[in-house]
């Protein structure tokens, strides 16, 4: 998925979308059916992965949730954050990575064109959700450390 397919999204369940350097140190920002992105984010990974999850928050949030010391605002943020780790990355993008080659976070990173830090982020919410590891068809998914074991029949 692409910076530009979320963007398309975005319009589809016309969302108002703008870029802009007004939101002070936040990446992004959804409000009242608009998503906002600071114009600082310098790489097209970074601005895929926080828009992903402003669009997480369409789908996911309500309310004011700028306080996070507050339980039920963190939980609504893990929830907006859960809906990108699995629309970017997923248990079958890990596993279609280790099938194209990719041995390393970073080599794995690049092939899903997501940043590091959201590819670390979504393994350890990965690690929290399942466990230890992961089995799906033939194959095992460790998560810390991250590894992929194909076991052939």
């Amino acid at each position: 998925m692409t910076f530009e397919d979320l963007l398309q999204e975005v319009e589809k369940e016309g969302i108002d979308f703008y870029e802009n350097n007004c939101i002070g140190k936040l990446k992004g920002l959804y409000v009242d059916n608009t998503i906002t992105l600071n114009s600082c984010l310098e790489t097209e990974a970074e601005k895929k992965c926080v828009l992903a999850e402003e669009l997480g928050h369409h789908f996911t949030s309500y309310g004011n949730m700028m306080d996070l010391s507050k339980i039920e605002n963190r939980k609504q943020e893990r929830r907006a954050r859960a809906w990108a780790y699995d629309r970017l990355i997923g248990i079958t993008g890990l596993i279609n990575a280790y099938k194209h080659g990719c041995r390393n976070r970073y080599e794995i990173a690049e092939y899903l064109n997501v940043s590091e830090q959201f590819l670390e982020e979504a393994i350890t919410y990965y690690n929290e959700k399942y466990g230890l590891y992961y089995k799906i068809d033939n194959y095992i998914l460790y998560f810390n450390p991250l590894s992929i074991i194909e076991q052939f029949k």
